[in-house]
């Protein structure tokens, strides 16, 4: 067992938000200007507006049809409501807003972004989607979702945990590190009755996964690659953090990351020792004997 994992950084990390217009904008670049302007906090307000004004953010406005079509069943599955879906479908012209930038912290690609498409869409009034999930984002979900004047998000704001039954269990996969650069995070049979614990210890975990890919990215510098430990503690404050919440305990387990598929590489997620019933033992360790089976 070796003690890192070696992981490739990309260089340039990319973010689209779809606006679904029910007629065109005459200037989207000023409406954007204004809109953030007017309902965008610094600093945040501040990284829009210069991002703006840079090649770093594009504004591709088009007749609907001429994008590809945004598939109705994923959006369905990810929480769109039917009024989301008719108002997509009756979209006259789609607001392509697209970021660029390197990997690290801030992820200014995602937040600028997601801020700019949120602004637009509401004085609009138009849904917006994260073409990365893909997922319709309600207003009320996308602002909160913005970061503070501290600069702090919820995890889970930007990131989904599908997971899907299998022959000997569930499988997980996250669904939102990879705007980061990271590989998503993946356990394959998980037990019925784990499905929830192990959800939770799956979001903190991300969490700490992405903590400690930021500290190996300090502003202004970008190796190549980028260690991770190959064990990885993973707490009740990192579950908390992940939500945006605190959590005085500090109850820790550790658990094992193996790197995968090469050409889509993901972090699988083990125990940190061999064993049968080490998921349950695991969730009982850091949740309890009863909430660790629910």
């Amino acid at each position: 067992m070796g003690e890192n994992l070696t992981l490739p950084v990309p260089e340039t990390l990319y973010a689209t938000y779809a606006v679904a217009l029910g007629a065109p904008i005459a200037d989207p670049g000023r409406l954007a200007h204004d809109e953030i302007a007017a309902r965008t906090r610094p600093p945040l307000r501040d990284l829009a507006l210069g991002m703006l004004d840079s090649p770093m953010v594009t504004l591709d406005q088009r007749p609907a049809d001429e994008f590809p079509p945004l598939p109705a069943d994923l959006l369905a599955a990810y929480g769109a409501s039917p009024a989301d879906l008719t108002a997509l479908d009756t979209a006259t012209h789609i607001l392509a807003v697209r970021a660029a930038y390197r990997p690290g912290h801030p992820p200014a690609h995602e937040w600028a972004a997601r801020a700019i498409a949120g602004a637009v869409a509401a004085a609009r009034t138009a849904p917006v989607i994260d073409v990365f999930t893909p997922q319709i984002l309600a207003h009320d979900q996308l602002t909160r979702s913005l970061p503070g004047p501290d600069g702090t998000v919820r995890l889970t704001d930007w990131m989904l945990l599908p997971h899907t039954s299998g022959p000997h269990g569930f499988w997980f996969t996250t669904r939102g590190l990879a705007r980061f650069g990271l590989p998503e995070l993946r356990t394959e049979n998980v037990p019925p009755a784990l499905v929830v614990p192990w959800g939770r210890l799956l979001n903190g975990l991300a969490r700490r996964v992405l903590d400690l890919w930021h500290e190996r990215l300090p502003a202004g510098e970008q190796p190549l690659v980028v260690d991770l430990p190959e064990t990885v503690s993973v707490g009740l404050q990192d579950i908390a953090a992940a939500q945006g919440t605190d959590e005085p305990m500090r109850r820790e387990v550790t658990v094992r990351l193996r790197l995968d598929a090469p050409d889509d590489p993901v972090l699988t997620v083990l125990p940190a020792d061999d064993g049968p019933d080490r998921l349950e033992s695991l969730c009982a360790a850091l949740f309890g004997a009863q909430d660790g089976r629910r």
